[in-house]
């Protein structure tokens, strides 16, 4: 009886227990689940020594250790989740989303912008449906690059992004990566800035205006900064010249910060940036522009990159990161001295884009740290608030909190983004993607197993007979998968297929085909003088190509000579040369 029942059993799992079209579904927990990152200690050593730091000085400390209120930081902010991106194959130097949340641009040292797209991806397909060149200019043979220092979707009109590379023309690219607008290059012979029609050097920041979608600013090493109308792309709109005061500086430095805000609720906005002389400088958002509002000298060390600055939701205040290893915090009212200052390791000497960013409510502020933590710091005392390793080993250069999103997106050294994310706080991005079934492989989904003929070979290949198939003369034909899904389609959906077309039809001949069938082909391998002569006889008895007038072909008549003319034209002009 208990032989019956395990062959029973053995039956029953055997057998499928539907039939019929099966509906795919996801188990959106296990997901979930999978994508937990695992807790880790080295968050709360970093902790415990800033605590034991504060117990030297004795003040209090700022928060209790344990375990259990470990936990709950961890549930305040959206981190206990991470979807990882690796679509770069460099560093990352700056991230954005369109206000929406719904698309996600990276940038990196490579040279190239890579677009996400959130609707589109599931766990198994976490891919850029796009890969961007900014430096590329439509019609321009430059095939130069350049690595891209700042990319920022418009917060007004998510149609236009801000790409800044290293280059002194800054671009506006649309939602799809296309070029709009490339702005003027001023004229590098000209020393008076105020005379120059764009930066004369290379960019290195940019930001949007808070409320005007048709304004943003741009900062150079040419010392200055210029606020151009997109609407206008032959001159910028606005030169704030910042005259530096540092010893054998003749005047000029480097810019290399610049933000833009408004407060939330309304008011006067402001331009804040900082120079690489040290100074931080703060000018009226709306003008006028001949004199800054507020100037800091030595707010940082002189000589060392302050690449990270940001502005409170309430345009109050201003947290910078500088290059001299410290981040300090200003009141834009009393804009002299820090009111909050702490020593954080800085990563602008190698990563000059490393950022610090506030939270959307400006309850927290967020910057990544050489140790590829992330690091959340309470604004009223720039004490840590939470500490988490996000890619421990690899400096965290650039980090963004979405605030529709309620997510984290940082960039690492190591190539990879990483979208982090709190399943009970946060809505869409990264949460829908793993809520997503995954989707099934097919065979024709591995590329080592099909061959792309997408793009057709009669633009990319050349046929030559013996040469054993058709010999790659192009970059498309050398990696076919650029610009491609793995099952051969193109990641564009506005791109519309195109047949495979050849010279021949539907079909690429081959050799036997082309000698029996291709009159005269098999003179391509011989000397085209003798071939011809071989064929010369056969050519006058039996014309391949004028036998259709043979029979119609009238005779050749010449004019008969008069008495006159007897000498013939050749003997008249041997007699005029006489």
């Amino acid at each position: 009886m208990d032989s019956f029942s395990v062959d029973e059993e053995a039956m029953r799992q055997f057998m499928p227990t539907a039939f019929g079209k099966q509906s795919r579904g996801a188990n959106v927990q296990a997901q979930l689940e999978q994508s937990k990152r695992p807790p880790t200690t080295s968050g709360k050593a970093l902790l415990s020594s800033y605590e034991s730091s504060e117990d030297e000085d004795g003040e209090a400390p700022a928060r209790d250790s344990d375990d259990d209120e470990d936990e709950d930081d961890e549930d305040e902010f959206p981190v206990s989740h991470e979807l990882v991106l690796k679509t770069h194959e460099r560093t990352i130097t700056t991230t954005t989303l369109d206000p929406s949340g719904s698309r996600l641009v990276t940038g990196s040292t490579d040279c190239t912008l890579k677009l996400h797209d959130f609707a589109s991806m599931t766990p198994t397909t976490l891919r850029a449906f796009k890969s961007v060149d900014p430096s590329a200019s439509k019609g321009s043979a430059n095939n130069e690059t350049h690595p891209v220092h700042q990319v920022l979707f418009n917060p007004i009109s998510p149609a236009q992004m801000l790409v800044v590379t290293a280059h002194p023309q800054a671009k506006i690219l649309g939602r799809d990566g296309e070029v709009l607008i490339e702005f003027v290059k001023g004229d590098m012979y000209l020393r008076d800035m105020h005379n120059t029609k764009g930066h004369v050097s290379e960019v290195t920041c940019g930001a949007w205006h808070p409320t005007n979608r048709d304004l943003c600013v741009t900062a150079g090493t040419d010392s200055t900064l210029r606020i151009w109308d997109v609407n206008n792309k032959r001159a910028q709109k606005e030169v704030l010249v910042h005259k530096s005061r540092a010893a054998g500086s003749a005047g000029r430095t480097r810019m290399t910060a610049v933000t833009w805000g408004s407060p939330s609720q309304g008011g006067n906005n402001v331009l804040v940036s900082a120079a690489l002389d040290g100074s931080l400088v703060m000018w009226s958002g709306e003008g006028p522009y001949n004199r800054p509002a507020g100037e800091i000298r030595n707010a940082h060390t002189p000589d060392t990159w302050t690449g990270g600055i940001d502005i409170s939701s309430d345009g109050r205040l201003v947290v910078t990161r500088g290059g001299d290893d410290t981040i300090k915090l200003w009141d834009t009212r009393k804009f002299k001295q820090p009111i909050a200052n702490v020593a954080h390791p800085s990563t602008s000497s190698q990563f000059p884009t490393s950022n610090i960013k506030f939270s959307p409510m400006s309850t927290n502020i967020i910057t990544g740290s050489q140790t590829g933590h992330l690091h959340i710091l309470n604004p009223a005392t720039l004490k840590p608030d939470l500490v988490t390793p996000v890619t421990p080993g690899s400096a965290l250069i650039t980090v963004l909190w979405h605030q529709k999103l309620n997510q984290i997106v940082t960039g690492s050294a190591n190539a990879e983004t990483h979208v982090l994310y709190n399943p009970d706080l946060s809505n869409g991005g990264a949460k829908t993607v793993m809520s997503r079934a995954p989707k099934r492989r097919h065979i024709d989904d591995d590329p080592n197993l099909t061959m792309d003929l997408s793009q057709g070979l009669s633009g990319d290949s050349i046929i030559t007979p013996g040469a054993g198939g058709p010999a790659p003369t192009s970059y498309a034909a050398r990696h076919p998968t650029i610009g491609l899904t793995v099952s051969g389609k193109s990641r564009d959906p506005r791109r519309p297929h195109i047949p495979a077309t050849t010279p021949f039809a539907k079909n690429n001949p081959d050799e036997k085909h082309v000698r029996e069938h291709i009159p005269l082909s098999s003179m391509r391998d011989e000397d085209p003088r003798e071939a011809l002569l071989k064929y010369a006889d056969m050519a006058k008895n039996d014309p391949m190509f004028t036998k259709a007038w043979k029979e119609t072909q009238p005779e050749t008549i010449y004019a008969e000579l008069s008495d006159d003319e007897d000498d013939g034209p050749e003997k008249k002009k041997a007699k005029r040369k006489g």
